[in-house]
């Protein structure tokens, strides 16, 4: 099988194949894996032209003229001169690309949707989605329910093409944890984590006083903060101010990339207070190395946590919900609940996972 992964979104501020290899760290291994028994090729338009082959993918790159245009003739000319037997187009909001790539490709070729946390359009990019979902063959989510959203709103005609597939898995893995808190050198009897954003839609005021009240009877528990934006930044340091428990929150801020494999080691749960999420990368990678979620009750959540089987789960926008959630983190058979975590990741979103279900998706639709 021929495999064309496409993106239809320009990327000026990229402009070697190496720089584009870094960014996409986390999805790259779910092309490598299926490389194995695939012919794959990666289109991606950034600031450079020319072709990349990485661990057997075969990634090509064009430079466009423009950021976007709506008409890419040439480019989906050249998505149809690689003769693919399945085209997944990375992202939901290029239903008129899609459109016009299915009519240059004809019937045979499958064309896959892959959502990346984009939101349904409204008015008329809406029927265009709906439209282009008509000729669609599959839809790709992180969870079924994500998907099912699309289709309640109108977005997506039919929720039999809607898969469970997550976009993105982790390059880490389980670590010894003294080496781990030896680099990092976090302190502490119960280690959680915090890596994201400091935005609204991550709310982490609600985790910040959350965790301060659950230091009043749990001193010994620790909260490092990850974050790469700063919005909130001075919300949380007001709300830091003058508390008895103050320390017990540590602002880390930005760490490379990389490191990351330390501080996930390094904890014992790992917490989001996201309203919305597309995936969960930052979950994910977390328990790729055996840390234990303690997230909200949303679509993606639920699939990454196989319904809170593997983690805790609570209420979005509500403290006291996060609160108990921390309490009941107290009883938690660390151990257990660790092994069955590596266990859930390994077989639903590593890499080879992923790949697997891209694998079961097209042997269904071949048949």
């Amino acid at each position: 099988m021929v495999y064309v992964f496409v993106s239809y979104f320009y990327s000026p501020d990229v402009s070697t194949p190496e720089h584009w290899m870094q960014r996409i760290a986390a999805s790259a291994g779910i092309l490598e894996d299926l490389a194995i028994d695939n012919t794959v090729i990666s289109i991606k338009q950034i600031n450079y032209t020319g072709t990349y082959l990485h661990k057997g993918v075969q990634y090509h790159f064009i430079k466009a003229k423009r950021k976007r245009t709506k008409f890419p003739f040439k480019y989906n000319a050249y998505i149809k001169s690689l003769q693919p037997d399945i085209v997944v187009i990375n992202g939901l909001h290029h239903p008129l690309e899609a459109l016009q790539l299915r009519m240059l490709l004809g019937s045979k070729p499958l064309i896959f949707f892959h959502h990346h946390a984009e939101l349904p359009f409204n008015r008329i990019g809406k029927y265009a989605q709906r439209l282009a979902s008509r000729y669609a063959d599959a839809y790709l989510f992180a969870s079924k329910s994500l998907g099912q959203r699309w289709v309640d709103r109108g977005n997506i005609a039919s929720p039999g093409k809607i898969h469970e597939v997550m976009e993105v898995s982790s390059t880490f893995s389980p670590i010894d944890k003294n080496i781990a808190r030896a680099k990092t050198g976090v302190q502490g009897e119960q280690i959680y984590l915090w890596v994201g954003r400091l935005n609204s839609n991550k709310d982490p005021l609600l985790a910040v006083n959350s965790f301060l009240k659950y230091a009043v009877s749990n001193p010994g528990a620790r909260l490092y903060m990850i974050h790469h934006t700063d919005e909130l930044l001075n919300d949380i340091k007001s709300i830091l101010k003058g508390n008895a428990f103050c320390d017990n929150v540590e602002l880390v801020g930005k760490v490379p990339h990389s490191e990351l494999l330390y501080w996930f080691n390094s904890a014992d749960f790992i917490i989001s207070a996201s309203h919305y999420e597309g995936s969960g990368l930052a979950i994910c990678e977390a328990m790729s190395c055996g840390c234990i979620p303690v997230v909200t009750n949303i679509d993606s959540f639920r699939m990454i946590t196989k319904n809170g089987e593997c983690g805790i789960l609570y209420e979005a926008g509500n403290g006291e919900a996060l609160l108990s959630a921390l309490q009941h983190a107290q009883s938690v058979d660390m151990q257990e609940m660790q092994a069955k975590i590596i266990n859930y990741y390994t077989a639903t979103l590593s890499f080879s996972a992923i790949a697997g279900k891209f694998r079961e998706i097209v042997a269904g639709l071949v048949r």
